[in-house]
């Protein structure tokens, strides 16, 4: 009996030990976005529910964070495997150069860039800036210290002839800027996200706001200078009291991952988003601006192996 009961004790143990090792390992990966107010935060989330949801063993964590040098920084030192950038951060990180001036920052490489992030300046009407260049001596946020916002707004104030020592300087994030411009503690602030942006249309819910715009002849010169800028127009539809359109710029949001991650999880996050692209839409209205065609236009970074795998097998890439 004893002999019985040690052998089906014996059976149970190896079927266990065999079971256990059938079962895949759990790939838990961080996602790094952005602030809760911004659009990096909410759309990773979006995100990470469809990879979680869809994939077997898959758990995407999205990460509040800073601004897009900081998701660069956290994803090549290796503290979250995924990210959500600017391209034009991107190319500054790969290259060495603007915010990461000689620093390279190369092991990144491109998932999919997502959906254009539109350069929006918001000014009170109060202030007496109708342009750019009425700038000078005035109170202005221009994104958290070492972002893509900052880097944006200076390049842009260049081109007015104007530099951080003719403003007064704010470093804040999208929120904090909002909360300042209520409270009458600066004259106006540079976001760079999708729109509409939370930050700005909590404050038109309480406070009017102008949107400037960039002129075609110093949109002319800063393409010129950096060719990840495109022209766009913010409709004047897109906040209230809007009193026209207002003609920008635009540069690429952009999904990223560390070199490091193994080419079949990258296929298989590549494959899901454009599999779940109506379900990521219907949770995200940013989920509607992925395109299989637009999703490896803008990349001046290498794609990951696992997305270019999947953007062959779609013929988009050769």
């Amino acid at each position: 009996m004893k002999k019985l009961v040690v052998a089906l004790l014996t059976v149970t143990l190896i079927a266990a030990v065999i079971l256990t090792g059938c079962t895949a390992a759990k790939t838990n990966l961080i996602m790094a976005t952005g602030g809760t107010s911004g659009t990096y935060y909410s759309f990773g989330g979006a995100i990470c529910q469809i990879y979680n949801t869809k994939l077997d063993n898959m758990n995407v964590t999205a990460q509040v964070t800073g601004a897009s040098k900081e998701n660069i920084r956290l994803v090549g030192s290796k503290e979250a495997e995924l990210a959500i950038v600017q391209n034009d951060v991107m190319d500054y990180a790969y290259n060495g150069i603007e915010l990461f001036n000689g620093e390279k920052v190369q092991n990144i490489r491109t998932v999919a860039v997502l959906y254009p992030e539109i350069i929006q300046i918001v000014v009170s009407p109060e202030s007496g800036i109708n342009s750019i260049a009425d700038m000078k001596g005035k109170r202005i946020s221009v994104g958290d210290a070492g972002s893509g916002v900052e880097a944006n707004a200076r390049q842009i104030l260049e081109a007015y002839g104007l530099t951080f020592d003719d403003i007064k300087v704010s470093n804040l994030s999208f929120s904090e800027s909002a909360s300042a411009f209520k409270d009458k503690q600066i004259d106006g602030f540079f976001v760079t996200a999708g729109i509409p942006n939370p930050a700005i249309q909590e404050i038109t819910a309480l406070s009017s706001i102008k949107i400037l715009s960039i002129d075609d002849e110093a949109a002319d010169k800063l393409i010129s200078k950096y060719p990840f800028y495109t022209k766009y127009t913010i409709t004047q539809d897109t906040y209230k009291g809007m009193e026209g359109d207002a003609g920008t710029l635009a540069v690429m949001a952009t999904l990223i991952a560390g070199n490091e991650v193994s080419e079949d999880v990258i296929y298989k996050l590549t494959k899901a988003l454009f599999d779940n692209q109506s379900e990521l839409g219907a949770a995200h209205a940013k989920g509607k601006e992925l395109s299989l065609e637009g999703a490896v236009q803008g990349a001046s970074v290498p794609f990951h192996p696992g997305a270019e795998k999947y953007y062959k097998e779609q013929g988009i890439l050769k």
